[in-house]
């Protein structure tokens, strides 16, 4: 781009995202052509970056320059005289990288058209592409050269905000360690910015796998901005593409996301004999705009979705309190002595299963890390197909449930051999049963399905209610817990009579277990949402005293709240049908009104759709 730089082509592309809503670009220093050599930059090209900024703010727009690039759309671009040395452990080197970015940020720190700064782009792959990082790069060497990098922009007289643009691909999140610890970055950066394209087996999970990433990034109290999501249009049709670019939009705002930059801005059809699209050709086609200059429908859901911030004005908005935790391991992020690295993968699995049902039940859900401690003020403590919690977590959540809340857990005996079990201490005398089960040896699910009866009460689920949940696994993880009450009420049964979900009353609330790894059978499972762990989670939360002030007796369709600071309250009514739904909502107190003050008692939604109602005093 930099070498051919056109401006009237630069307008034309930013008079586009800017009537598309798009106020915000990303934009690259390519590290080999702005430093020739370890101790120059190419000034013709940081003038054509001046003017390119310029441009930007003739149409009263901004962005956000990164710094190394380093990796790209499929292939790493090393700057000439690099020669093999290590990205963060060589001296000199990240000396060279320390001395470019802050002769970069002095040139441009008081343009008014910069916005932030990134140091990088998805730098794991860059330090080491066959591992992407994980088990090769040393945290201790991440975390001091990233604050030498933030040091140097600060040096260069910027008091924008800066990240690292590593993709947030840490252990907190993945539960793999690439050396990007998210909880070591969090003090340096301003903000955190997640890039998300997962690949996924059922279209809810799909919708709300990068919602469930922007709760999990709730650390430091660092905003978090979605810093590259998208897709190729040769993936998909262009209706399922702007189905995508909708949901991801959405729910990642409802997730508490406060930006969105997407990849990317316009087609690349000309280059296919240019690296990387000639040998990855898909990545000529991420673009919002055609090649002909053509809008494509996801540039219309941009366009539309800039347009709902506005009305409600999403800078003066804020989340509701959630009443619901729903708690993550710590053993996603710590590496506790001989524990195997699948127990903290299917930590992340079982988590955003857990989060789809509970979002599939309209409650209010925060994300509680155990590594930071849990809530003490919370009605309802989820925790989903648990094989390891620490001891001190386990006395917490009972202490919560003694003070008046629900407690509510499912056994996980893991996916592999190695002290296969739950890790749960005294789990007899938590949750009032005697185990049935064996050493050494797990209790198999041989039927494709697991039937569960209500023998009775919990919430709004009456005694006779059947709910019916898939089972899957591995010969390990597809198995069931045998308990026999030991002062604990049996609530449900299974097919051959066991009992299968129990409430052990403790203090002044109660400890609930589940027998059976419904999230984690779940989550193992092709297409399996909507599926009945939404109607337990309900019950639950009904039975502590949680009603949602507006609800959907369908999982199909889900409403999430949002409060604006002078007492408005908005509602937004998300769809997981591929076909046009209707639905009546449920609304405890107060009225539900369209953007034009009408009364709404019902809603129609078309295939994967949004409307935002407000929720006015009755």
């Amino acid at each position: 781009m930099w070498r051919s730089y056109d401006p009237e082509v630069v307008v034309e592309e930013l008079r586009a995202m800017r009537d598309h809503g798009m106020t915000v670009t990303r934009s690259f220093f390519y590290w080999p052509d702005f430093m020739p050599t370890p101790d120059a930059l190419d000034e013709d090209l940081v003038a054509r970056f001046g003017d390119f900024l310029d441009r930007h703010l003739d149409l009263g727009m901004s962005s956000i320059p990164t710094f190394i690039v380093g990796h790209m759309s499929g292939q790493n671009w090393d700057p000439a005289w690099r020669q093999g040395r290590d990205l963060f452990g060589d001296v000199w080197f990240v000396s060279r990288q320390a001395w470019y970015v802050r002769e970069l940020t002095a040139r441009f720190k008081d343009h008014p058209a910069v916005a932030g700064w990134l140091l990088t782009n998805e730098i794991p792959i860059y330090g080491d592409w066959p591992s992407r990082g994980v088990g090769t790069l040393k945290a201790e060497e991440v975390a001091a050269w990233a604050q030498i990098l933030i040091d140097a922009v600060r040096a260069g007289g910027s008091r924008q905000p800066v990240s690292v643009g590593d993709g947030a691909w840490g252990v907190e999140v993945t539960g793999a360690d690439n050396g990007f610890r998210v909880r070591d970055l969090a003090g340096l950066v301003d903000f955190h910015g997640p890039h998300v394209y997962r690949m996924e087996t059922d279209p809810v999970r799909q919708h709300l796998g990068a919602a469930f990433v922007c709760e999990l990034l709730d650390i430091g109290g660092k905003p978090v901005i979605m810093e590259e999501f998208g897709l190729t249009s040769d993936y998909t049709s262009e209706a399922n593409a702007a189905h995508y670019y909708r949901q991801i939009m959405h729910n990642t705002l409802l997730a508490g996301a406060t930006g969105w930059l997407a990849w990317n801005n316009s087609d690349y059809d000309d280059l296919y004999e240019a690296e990387p699209y000639r040998h990855h050709p898909f990545e000529m086609h991420f673009g919002l705009i055609d090649s002909a200059g053509r809008p494509k429908a996801q540039a219309l859901e941009v366009r539309d979705f800039a347009a709902t911030l506005r009305r409600v004005d999403l800078a003066r908005c804020g989340r509701p309190d959630a009443p619901v935790a729903l708690v993550v391991s710590s053993f996603l992020d710590s590496r506790y002595p001989f524990t195997q690295p699948e127990d903290a993968s299917v930590v992340f699995d079982v988590g955003r299963q857990a989060y789809v049902a509970a979002r599939e039940a309209d409650l209010t859900v925060g994300v509680a890390r155990e590594s930071d401690g849990l809530p003490g003020d919370c009605d309802l403590y989820l925790v989903p197909s648990a094989k390891q919690l620490t001891a001190p977590a386990w006395r917490a959540l009972l202490d919560r449930a003694r003070d008046g809340a629900t407690v509510y857990a499912s056994y996980f005996a893991g996916v592999h051999a190695t002290q296969r079990g739950p890790w749960w201490p005294d789990l007899d005398g938590m949750f009032g049963v005697r185990k049935q089960s064996r050493y050494g040896l797990i209790e198999p699910i041989h039927e494709d399905e697991v039937r569960v009866t209500m023998t009775a009460g919990l919430g709004d689920l009456r005694a006779g209610t059947e709910l019916v949940f898939p089972a899957a696994g591995t010969v390990n993880s597809r198995s069931f817990l045998p308990v026999e009450p030991a002062g604990a009420e049996v609530l449900a049964r299974d097919a051959h009579g066991r009992p299968a979900l129990l409430r052990h009353a403790v203090g002044r609330g109660a400890m609930v277990l589940a027998t059976y790894p419904f999230e984690y059978m779940a989550a193992v499972t092709p297409a399996a949402n909507p599926e009945p762990t939404w109607r337990l989670y309900r019950a639950l939360a009904r039975a502590a005293g949680v009603v949602p002030a507006v609800s959907f007796d369908t999982p199909l369709v889900n409403a999430s709240l949002m409060r604006h600071e002078d007492g408005r309250i908005f509602v937004w009514c998300v769809s997981q049908s591929g076909a046009e739904t209707a639905a009546t909502p449920v609304v405890t107190s107060g009225v539900l009104r369209d953007a034009a003050g009408a009364d709404v008692t019902g809603v129609v939604l078309p295939p994967y759709g949004v409307i935002v109602l407000q929720l006015d005093p009755a």
